[in-house]
């Protein structure tokens, strides 16, 4: 059949700035030990997370000075552009395709907003033609690279032959908050990075992996969970201390209903490629998905090296899995706000 969708290529990026994981305790523990008094004690995630270093959209004495929303939307949209441009050429180009070929682009970003979109910004440098269709999507959260995904899948599936390009963008750092004094903020400045990434889609013959299938859960009751609080200084994290735990607990029956809608088990597929949101929510994932302890050593090798950069994560982990050889069936998995799971299932392609 000529009508699936597949993923043609995939390509990743970072900003330029480097932190590592020892500069950035230091900076923290002078930033908040004299004003939080449980600093001492959280300081130990700048070790346990498993991250040495990360890339940001700032160097790290950006950070030390307050910011407000003008601030953060300005290197936003200057930082955010560029991981646009470099991501989609190095994508197109891997496919062996042109800007002038995208018949429409899907961008997803949930750590900052400009208007006109990314996409429209970008339209004249790139090359894309007038009659490109633009989604862009904000809110999908960590979930999102694989989510997104899914609806450039739809997109593709749609329009037979049309080339689709998704775009993955999270400049989680922006977010960073002196003015906040909480566990999650504290614990924010240990986990999260930026960066992005890029794939591009066709519904016809050849490519990496057909994705096979696509689907989400939305757990009730559970807004809670991961999001963001907005005030007038920006964006402020929710993060639950529960995470893990309500992973372990709830994924596997969530996953496997997924599944289920496309005929397929938990046993059925051969590699599960996820997203690296934490140490502690690695090992949940191997537990509830009855994985091997340390199975998912890609993602570990991911979070170590960039940290946690949210939506395009999943994507810097699928780029390493194809290097390493995908196996017959892998599915995507995320878990982002909502608090929602969204899966993906790809087949080789011989």
């Amino acid at each position: 059949m000529t009508d699936t969708v597949k993923l043609l290529s995939v390509a990743t990026a970072t900003p330029d700035n480097i932190i590592l994981q020892t500069d950035a305790a230091e900076t923290a523990g002078r930033l908040f030990s004299s004003r939080f008094q449980d600093f001492k004690y959280l300081a130990r995630v700048f070790e346990s997370t498993g991250i040495r270093k990360r890339h940001v959209a700032r160097p790290l004495s950006w950070f030390e000075e307050p910011h407000g929303w003008q601030d953060r939307m300005a290197a936003y949209t200057e930082v955010a552009s560029e991981l646009f441009r470099r991501t989609a050429t190095a994508a197109l180009q891997r496919a062996g395709l042109e800007a002038r070929h995208v018949d429409c682009v899907v961008t997803v970003s949930s750590t900052g907003l400009a208007t006109p979109s990314l996409d429209a910004r970008l339209a004249g440098l790139m090359g894309f033609r007038s009659d490109i269709e633009r989604v862009p999507v904000f809110g999908l959260g960590c979930a999102a690279g694989v989510s997104g995904l899914a609806v450039a899948t739809k997109m593709a599936r749609s329009r037979p032959s049309a080339v689709v390009l998704f775009i993955s963008i999270e400049l989680c750092s922006l977010a960073f908050r002196l003015d906040e004094l909480t566990r999650p903020n504290i614990i924010a400045t240990a986990l999260f990075g930026d960066g992005a990434a890029a794939c591009v889609l066709r519904a016809g013959e050849g490519g990496i992996a057909e994705i096979e299938s696509t689907g989400e859960h939305l757990f009730p009751d559970s807004l809670g969970i991961m999001g963001w609080k907005i005030d007038d200084t920006g964006f402020g994290i929710i993060l639950e201390q529960s995470l893990p735990v309500f992973a372990e607990t709830h994924l596997k029956s969530a996953v496997a209903g997924i599944l289920e809608r496309s005929r397929l088990l938990i046993s059925d597929i051969d590699r599960f490629i996820c997203h690296p949101g934490g140490a502690k929510v690695l090992a949940a994932l191997e537990s509830a998905l009855g994985l091997e302890e340390g199975s998912l050593e890609i993602e570990r090798e991911v979070i170590r090296d960039y940290g946690n950069m949210s939506s395009p994560t999943i994507l810097f982990v699928l780029e390493r899995a194809i290097a390493a050889g995908l196996p017959e069936r892998s599915a995507l998995l995320a878990m982002g706000p909502g608090f929602s799971a969204s899966c993906i299932t790809l087949r080789r392609v011989a």
